[in-house]
């Protein structure tokens, strides 16, 4: 990791830039794959699947009998880990929902907005190395709760041409049956174009590499919606004297170990917390097992040491990390001060990893700096708001005349005449 002791304002901005890709070459491969799923359908998502995950499928549908297996190769204890996930994340999610109200705006105009589920999403899980089962929950939860009619799910299969059984159950628990195995780019595109088996849907969610990023992106240019441009994993701590610094590094050194395009930052106040982490990041990545990854992600992460709280926050808001933990004395206060981030982690024991499994946050969230303008996956995620207006003659008697005078101005005589024809109607016009 790199050391940066109170950089200049004007240098912020670079210290904290991500890692580069190639991102003509990437468009290029993205759009190649997607133009073969849409053309050859089931065909291509196996030719790939074959190409890039090493397997030869005979069918793309998860089976009603590879389930029952998987439930029982799943042990007793991760059962019940999943299970408390699930009931968080379901019941942080229904706190979030809505009744619509209905607002008169004029005595005879009276407006209201109702949320209505998305009928067909799409959920890309991520699988390699790391079959991230934990993303089933935080994804299905939410589309059940919302009213969503169908969820397809997409997943890598591993080279015995089975989707791992961790994934299977997590989508057991939360209900979803139309399973497909599928990864990377074939998987965007067959939810986006649908194919012989794997449905198309209105809407895709879910995080992945640079490459699902790029599909993601391609796709949503053409009918598709999708949740948020998410792509590596990121975390940025802050850190003053009293922070522990054992703790801090088991936390950047969680992020790391996603990938090797991660990055991780800790911004602090206190020269000794910096030589802390270092030391403790140097300790702990030797008994890592994923320490070759988390490794070639350190290379990109820094370890910044700035004045005071104002920098500290100035610089954690211009990075606009997808995650962020506060561990500082004062961090209620500073707490107040975020304006750019995914999801925050407040205190010596809000650690990212409750957040990314059981707290009931959801922990599919905006990365590469896309949290100034995205939200996180939330259950409005899976809605639309759709207005409605009822107006009665007396709502007329009130709007109609200004209606008319905007239509006039704007020069658009066909608005005008379908308001002044009501209004003639009733009398006194």
């Amino acid at each position: 990791m790199k050391i940066v002791r109170y950089p200049e304002k004007s240098l912020w901005k670079s210290i904290l830039e991500r890692p580069h890709i190639d991102a003509a070459r990437l468009g290029s491969t993205v759009s190649s794959i997607l133009e073969d799923v849409k053309r050859d359908g089931d065909e291509a998502v196996k030719k790939y699947e074959e190409q890039f995950d090493h397997v030869c499928l005979q069918s793309l549908s998860v089976s009603k009998e590879e389930m029952d297996e998987a439930e029982q190769l799943v042990s007793d204890k991760l059962k019940d880990a999943i299970r408390l996930a699930y009931h968080n994340i379901k019941v942080f999610h229904e706190s979030q929902l809505t009744s619509p109200s209905k607002i008169e705006t004029q005595p005879g105009v009276t407006c209201w907005q109702k949320p209505v589920a998305i009928q067909r999403v799409g959920l890309y899980i991520p699988g390699g190395s790391a079959p991230l089962f934990s993303t089933v929950l935080m994804l299905a939860t939410p589309a059940k709760i919302a009213g969503c009619e169908r969820i397809v799910l997409c997943t890598p299969p591993g080279k015995d041409g089975k989707v791992h059984p961790a994934v299977l159950f997590a989508a057991k628990v939360a209900g979803v049956s139309d399973i497909f195995k599928a990864g990377g780019v074939q998987a965007i595109g067959a939810m986006a174009y649908g194919t012989e088996s794997i449905p198309s849907v209105y809407k895709i969610f879910g995080p992945g590499n640079q490459y699902v990023m790029e599909a993601k992106q391609q796709v949503s240019l053409h009918g598709v919606a999708i949740d948020m441009p998410a792509g590596p994993s990121e975390v940025c701590v802050i850190a003053d004297e009293n922070a522990d610094c054992a703790f801090i590094a088991a936390d950047l050194l969680s992020q790391a170990e996603h990938g090797p395009d991660s990055q991780v930052v800790l911004i602090t106040t206190s020269e000794k917390a910096l030589t802390g982490v270092q030391q403790e990041v140097t300790a702990q990545l030797e008994s890592l097992p994923r320490k070759s990854i988390a490794s070639q992600a350190l290379d990109n992460s820094k370890l910044v040491l700035v004045h005071d709280d104002d920098e500290a926050m100035n610089m954690a808001n211009l990075y606009a990390p997808e995650h962020l933990i506060i561990q500082t004395d004062n961090y209620a206060e500073l707490a107040e001060r975020v304006v750019n981030a995914g999801s925050v982690f407040l205190g010596r024991y809000a650690c990212e990893s409750a957040g990314d499994y059981a707290s009931g946050t959801n922990h599919t969230l905006p990365t590469n700096g896309y949290a100034t303008s995205y939200s996180g996956v939330n259950l409005d995620s899976y809605f639309r708001k759709i207005t409605f207006q009822h107006i009665s003659s007396r709502g007329i008697a009130n709007i109609g005349p200004a209606v008319a005078e905007m239509a006039a101005a704007e020069s658009l005589d066909g608005h005008k005449n379908a308001m002044t024809l009501r209004m003639k109607s009733l009398s006194g016009y």
